[in-house]
């Protein structure tokens, strides 16, 4: 059973991994536009590793959570432990969603805005691929 829930995370992670490639890309402008605080920004403009390092272990990852979610639809073959990564990806992604508040104080530089807009998308995230996975699970028979 084809979930749309688990093609729009997918999407919305590569989406997210594209942004955040961009900000490797096109330096420490975008990583201000996007919130991430004026000290990555700085960062990137004396040409240290970190935020490139950073942003693509976030953009890694992100890519993975969307080839994930575009197995589940269908449009790959099933990957391993498909259903668990699915769900794991639901937990981590809502938990980001709804967990700010409690991470907010280990970066000082990320604004509110930045807080609120990134807790959002996340939470929209982890609800769709937590939908998606749902459905996969109902819809498995017993012996599978």
């Amino acid at each position: 059973m084809k979930s749309k829930y688990l093609l729009f995370g997918a999407i919305c992670c590569f989406i997210a991994a594209l942004l955040h490639l961009g900000c490797i890309v096109f330096g420490a402008q975008w990583y201000r536009f996007f919130g991430a605080g004026e000290h990555m920004a700085k960062m990137a403009e004396d040409g240290l590793l970190e935020p490139t390092i950073v942003t693509s272990m976030i953009v890694l990852i992100l890519s993975v959570w969307g080839v994930y979610g575009l197995s589940g639809y269908g449009v790959i073959p099933r990957l391993p432990f498909q259903k668990l990564v699915l769900g794991l990806i639901a937990c981590a992604l809502m938990l980001r969603g709804i967990g700010f508040p409690l991470i907010m104080s280990s970066f000082p530089e990320n604004t509110l805005t930045f807080w609120l807009i990134s807790s959002s998308i996340c939470l929209i995230m982890g609800t769709c691929f937590a939908i998606g996975t749902l459905s996969l699970v109902k819809g498995t028979s017993k012996s599978e």
